[in-house]
């Protein structure tokens, strides 16, 4: 599942950020609402996590400029304001949930799991150990990837990588969901990590002429059938 926090705060966001990555969460972060709207706008979100206080744009206003421009994300609004009319305002700016700093963690992962519960259960599908797609086949069971009845030699970053891209087909995914994703929130997001292994595994993947790893210009790539 992948999150956007936005967070200025460090302390918060740094907070955020490890809790939500040892349960499990793929985290990006962004510092302010003019960023989300400039950069990630395009991304499908399973949640954005939003402080009211912001620098420039607020949260409020956030919210209300991504239900205008029909994002229908879940939303839930942090905040440190506690009345009535705070979290009525955010509610009805178009926000799905509000809780109050400071806040347990687990109260936050269940509300997580509250927001995204309806999202997710019409989407389920039958478990299966095999992924197809294309000439492809990723057999998640023994960790091996087989093309047109050939295996693949993929080292072991190689083959996250793919299983990312696959797990988000036909979704623009940027370098750095793709950094936190497969190498973790404390790599060094300034690195050309990312567009490396992405020519290696197209060498490996694209050699029968067939395209499936799209370039979105200025914003990350896209796995496409």
């Amino acid at each position: 599942m992948q999150i956007l926090v936005v967070e200025d705060d460090k302390r918060i966001s740094d907070f955020l950020i490890k809790g939500l990555e040892e349960n499990g969460f793929v985290v990006t972060l962004c510092k302010s609402a003019e960023d989300v709207l400039n950069q990630y706008l395009a991304i499908d979100w399973d949640l954005v996590i939003v402080d009211i206080m912001l620098p420039g744009m607020d949260g409020i206003q956030l919210v209300q400029t991504l239900r205008f421009k029909k994002v229908f994300t879940p939303v839930l609004m942090l905040s440190a304001l506690n009345t009535v009319q705070d979290k009525v305002s955010a509610l009805d700016s178009g926000a799905d949930d509000y809780i109050v700093k400071p806040f347990h963690f687990d109260e936050l992962l269940s509300r997580i799991k509250a927001l995204t519960r309806r999202t997710h259960y019409h989407q389920k599908e039958p478990v299966s150990s095999n992924i197809e797609i294309g000439d492809l086949i990723i057999d998640l069971n023994q960790y091996k990837v087989f093309q047109s009845g050939t295996e693949l030699e993929l080292s072991p970053r190689e083959f996250k990588l793919l299983l990312y891209l696959v797990e988000n087909i036909d979704k623009t995914v940027t370098r750095i969901q793709i950094l936190n994703a497969v190498w973790g929130i404390t790599f060094d997001n300034q690195s050309n990590v990312v567009d490396v292994y992405i020519s290696y595994l197209r060498n490996k993947i694209e050699k029968n002429g067939k395209k499936y790893i799209h370039t979105i210009k200025g914003v990350g790539y896209m796995f496409k059938d």
